[in-house]
């Protein structure tokens, strides 16, 4: 089973349901792979401590030309969606940080002038933490765009019962690419106004999808009822609620599980996880 862990917004615990979620699957005699899709910023290794075991690169193919062969027809600027190649007086010019390796431009040229050729973005990091199977992605610096490392991730996951997607946070491209092809995603969020606000545009984001959807919500002592109030009207199962807990950020700040440090965080988690594994349907 695939689940993507994912929110509206950042800083709502997403990572930290990932993790826990991993951690007590694989406790629970479960063959469970975590995946950190969150390219740009990963950072599931801190509570999960795994032992890397290899490294790879992530590699986008970008086009090349041969100007031997080309004839300037204009054809792969035409059909390049993204505006990463121009065609100016007798000149082909790629911009390499706008190109989305669709492979679009080579299928159209008609004089077989251009070909893909790879450029490393990134790295794929593999290894294990206790029975936990770890994936791991890592952006380059400076490069523009992560849904290539985050397909790289996705198709890099091993086998396993469950697999847990830790996605990026927000509704953008990186964001839909982390959740696409999942068997559930979990939204997770908190019951403030900025909560609710971009819990409803992941909702949005989510049902385009069509998938399966649940939430869970942390820290739900605090703010309103606001944000129960929206899932009971859109008819979205809320499946844990976490309470807001001091001792919980004092784990998280060691770089601990808080399963590990907080005996109710872990009773919630395992609680979700009984849930996700009987198979439930929102």
């Amino acid at each position: 089973m695939r689940v993507a862990i994912a929110s509206g917004k950042g800083g709502t615990g997403k990572t930290t349901v990932a993790t826990n979620l991993a951690h007590l699957a694989a406790a629970g005699g479960c063959a469970v792979a975590y995946l950190d899709c969150d390219v740009e910023e990963p950072n599931g290794h801190l509570f999960l401590k795994p032992a890397i075991e290899r490294q790879q690169p992530i590699d986008k193919q970008l086009p090349i030309i041969d100007f031997g062969r080309c004839t300037f027809c204009g054809r792969c600027s035409e059909v390049c969606r993204y505006g990463a190649i121009a065609c100016v007086n007798k000149q082909v010019l790629i911009f390499a940080e706008l190109c989305h390796s669709c492979g679009g431009c080579v299928l159209a040229c008609a004089a077989d002038a251009m070909r893909e050729t790879p450029k490393p973005i990134g790295e794929l990091r593999f290894g294990e933490s206790d029975a936990v199977q770890f994936v791991e992605g890592r952006l380059n610096v400076g490069e523009a765009m992560s849904p290539p490392a985050i397909r790289a991730v996705k198709a890099a996951a091993p086998n396993a019962d469950l697999m847990i997607f830790d996605c990026p946070p927000g509704t953008s491209c990186p964001a839909i690419e982390g959740v696409r092809g999942s068997d559930l995603v979990l939204l997770v969020t908190e019951p403030t106004p900025f909560g609710l606000n971009d819990l409803k545009l992941a909702v949005e984001m989510v049902r385009v999808l069509r998938l399966p959807m649940a939430v869970v919500l942390n820290r739900c002592d605090i703010g309103n009822d606001e944000v129960r109030r929206y899932c009971d009207a859109q008819r979205i199962p809320i499946w844990a609620e976490i309470a807001d807990d001091r001792t919980v950020a004092e784990a998280y700040s060691r770089g601990q599980l808080a399963c590990d440090a907080v005996p109710a965080f872990g009773d919630a988690i395992r609680a979700l996880l009984g849930r996700i594994l009987e198979g439930a349907t929102p």
